[in-house]
């Protein structure tokens, strides 16, 4: 029993279906719902972290996986252009080194290489050529058609969860309906912990989606995703492929939030401060197209995204942005590890 359709939901339940499990899917709104975290434009993709060789291979195995997924959902979701982030040149030796070290492929470029983005002073960027960006919302929309055509899965769209037992895995509906199954996952993203005890932090995050224009355009055709850049290094940006638009944010325009309910909050503000520390060289030219305040949650130990058992019966996890989407398939395997294991 799957809680939630966004990308871990549904890339568990398909990794459970392909081990031979029988999957039901709730969610409390359609499958895929265009108002989940997970439903965006895009996301990057990378294996690279920097002194952390378990990460990095996680990150690596988590690459692959995605490479091996696209066949298996019929759907092209993948663009392997790279994923540059800048780091003070005094740093570069030790980056290259532990790249080389964890046999992921980098090469070195100079912020000369893309003019348009605003790498801090004194920096170099490290280029990861297998790294790229997931088309997020084409990755949602193929794994539930590839469900939807199983006999093994059931998908129950606007189906609101209000209590998870996790001894018993049995699942309350609104309505009163209970539904079990020998086990359970919650991946409801930032609403999560409205139905299980998860040590998290909500937050908030303004994003702005920006359309180049014609002679901006030139420039992004084949750029990466790009991090580390702005004055204080912490500003990013997904390059438009595929159609999308040019995604940009930054950690200073992150807050922390007690709930979901931004309707209230006046984004420009936040758009201002992104435009003029951001990551663009010069943003003038640029139509804005969206201002989106984004939610997501992380472990209040690491920062991170969490896979937590809390039970005989029940699996959580707590969703941590890009991060939280690019690591979904190692979620999947997990749970259908223990899948497997409780069946064996």
């Amino acid at each position: 029993m799957v809680v939630g359709a966004g990308v871990t939901g549904l890339l568990t339940a398909v990794e459970c279906v392909l081990a031979g499990h029988h999957v039901t899917v709730l969610d409390r709104g359609a499958i895929p719902d265009p108002a989940a975290t997970s439903y965006d434009q895009h996301r990057a993709l990378r294996g690279l972290a920097v002194g952390d060789a378990p990460a990095t291979a996680r990150m690596s195995q988590a690459v692959r996986r995605w490479e091996q997924l696209e066949p298996v959902l019929g759907a092209g979701f993948y663009r392997r252009v790279g994923v540059v982030t800048a780091w003070p040149r005094e740093r570069l030796a030790e980056v290259l080194n532990f790249a080389s070290a964890a046999g992921v492929p980098v090469r070195t470029l100079g912020p000369a290489a893309l003019p348009q983005l605003a790498f801090p002073a004194g920096t170099v960027g490290v280029r990861e050529t297998r790294a790229g960006v997931l088309l997020a919302a084409r990755v949602l929309r193929a794994a539930a058609r590839w469900l939807a055509g199983r006999a093994a899965a059931a998908l129950r769209p606007y189906s609101p969860v209000t209590a998870v037992d996790a001894h018993s895995g049995k699942v309350t509906l609104a309505g009163g309906e209970v539904v079990a199954g020998d086990m359970v996952l919650v991946a409801a993203g930032p609403w999560t912990g409205r139905l299980v005890e998860v040590p998290a932090v909500l937050h908030r995050q303004t994003m702005l989606y920006l359309r180049p224009s014609p002679r901006q355009a030139r420039r992004w055709r084949g750029a990466p995703a790009v991090g580390g850049l702005g004055a204080d290094g912490t500003a990013w940006a997904v390059p438009p492929v595929a159609g999308t638009l040019l995604k940009i944010s930054s950690d200073a325009v992150c807050r922390q939030v007690a709930d979901t309910g931004a309707d209230g909050e006046i984004q420009t503000p936040w758009a201002e401060r992104l435009t003029h520390a951001g990551p663009l060289r010069d943003p003038s030219g640029y139509q804005v197209v969206a201002v989106t305040a984004c939610h997501y949650t992380t472990d209040t130990a690491d920062g991170g995204a969490r896979l937590a058992r809390l039970g005989p019966a029940l699996w959580a996890r707590t969703a941590c942005g890009g991060s939280g989407f690019s690591s979904a398939p190692l979620v999947a395997a997990t749970v259908a590890q223990a899948a497997r294991e409780a069946v064996s």
